[in-house]
């Protein structure tokens, strides 16, 4: 591994970044000054600069069929932007969104490039319809400062209460809430920071290229330094109105052994320090583009670390039960991470954002 690029831009901390499918090698990061920088990996220096806000910048999402669209969570709002046409110094949104009362911490884009979903800090998700240019659905549960996940095939949520939710979309409602702040959902794995509460920071599911392989999966960041990997059509199986408190104790946790099933034959991944994990909050994860597709999680922590996953080895757990060599590698950073990406290039870059302006 060679020593880390620094990427310069941003005049105040880098917040976000994502990577292109299209383009390999080009990410876009944003920040708290409220700009976008672009910069290709083939490269030395930022492409270019967007100024687009006077606050900062909380969320970046490409639109799925055409990455020359990008849409910016910025305080309460949400602009879109289509970079191919922009001129230079003039960042004129082509639609703007102010549907959300509190301030946004994320937006995510489904897969049809239909709808866009924006999560704010009063636990309000607003869902857009990008082709009508309207508010569609709001979706509300109790959540506090939601994380979200828009793609393929489910919409999930996590939040600062500590609750996983898989959403039925058409409904509108939840279809299953993992509440981890329970007490019962400690009781079996001793391997949490038991100081920290288990909020849910970040949550992934693989891309439609990668469901071949990862399957209908997520994985759960947690406050505790735990990160989850369940199996959300088991659980969606697993989930009977007429059972709903065995269904709410067969979510429990089993310690850190992998692959233990419960009662229902379910099986969750647990990957906590006892197994090389963080010993501090999970704050970021992605799924790897480079070579094989998911074939890595990597997760970046308040532990001033990022660890590489191997999702094959962490999906054959849970048939074996086997967890040796999950961890496939350690970074040591300096600063806490606050985002991640990976990009498709034929180099395995990482980009990471940490609490400076410069991104690495």
């Amino acid at each position: 591994m060679t020593e880390a690029r620094r990427l310069r831009g941003h005049k105040a901390t880098a917040t976000c970044c994502i990577a292109s499918r299209d383009k390999p090698g080009l990410v876009a990061t944003s920040g708290e000054d409220g700009c976008i920088c672009w910069f290709d990996m083939r490269c030395k220096d930022v492409k270019f600069v967007m100024d687009v806000s006077n606050e900062p910048i909380s969320s970046l999402c490409f639109n799925s069929g055409n990455e020359n669209i990008i849409y910016v969570s910025s305080g309460n709002e949400v602009k879109c932007f289509d970079v191919h046409t922009l001129a230079d110094n003039s960042w004129k949104p082509l639609e703007s969104y102010n549907y959300n009362k509190e301030e946004i911490n994320q937006v995510t884009c489904n897969s049809r490039s239909s709808f866009l979903a924006s999560a704010d800090d009063g636990g309000e998700i607003k869902i857009i319809d990008i082709r009508q240019k309207r508010i569609f659905k709001t979706l509300r549960a109790g959540h506090t400062s939601v994380s979200l996940l828009f793609k393929p095939f489910a919409f999930v949520t996590g939040g600062l209460d500590s609750k996983f939710i898989i959403w039925d979309f058409s409904k509108g409602r939840p279809s299953k809430i993992v509440d981890f702040g329970l007490p019962d959902m400690h009781s079996g794995s001793n391997a949490g920071q038991c100081l920290n509460p288990a909020f849910v920071h970040s949550v992934k599911v693989p891309d439609v290229d990668m469901l071949d392989k990862l399957g209908k999966i997520c994985v759960v960041a947690r406050g505790d330094g735990v990160i989850d990997v369940i199996n959300t059509e088991s659980e969606l199986t697993a989930t009977k109105p007429k059972s709903s408190t065995k269904s709410r104790k067969g979510t429990q946790s089993k310690g850190s052994n992998g692959g233990v099933p419960d009662e229902n034959g379910r099986k969750w991944l647990h990957l906590d320090y006892s197994l090389g994990g963080h010993t501090a909050a999970v704050s970021c994860m992605t799924f790897s583009l480079f070579g094989e597709k998911g074939k890595f999680l990597v997760s970046g922590g308040n532990d001033k670390l990022v660890k590489v996953w191997d999702c094959s080895r962490c999906l054959d757990s849970w048939q074996t039960g086997d967890t040796n060599e999950l961890l496939h590698l350690n970074i040591n950073l300096t600063k806490k991470v606050n985002w991640l990406c990976t990009t498709p290039a034929e180099s395995d870059n990482l980009v990471v954002c940490d609490t400076t302006k410069l991104v690495k």
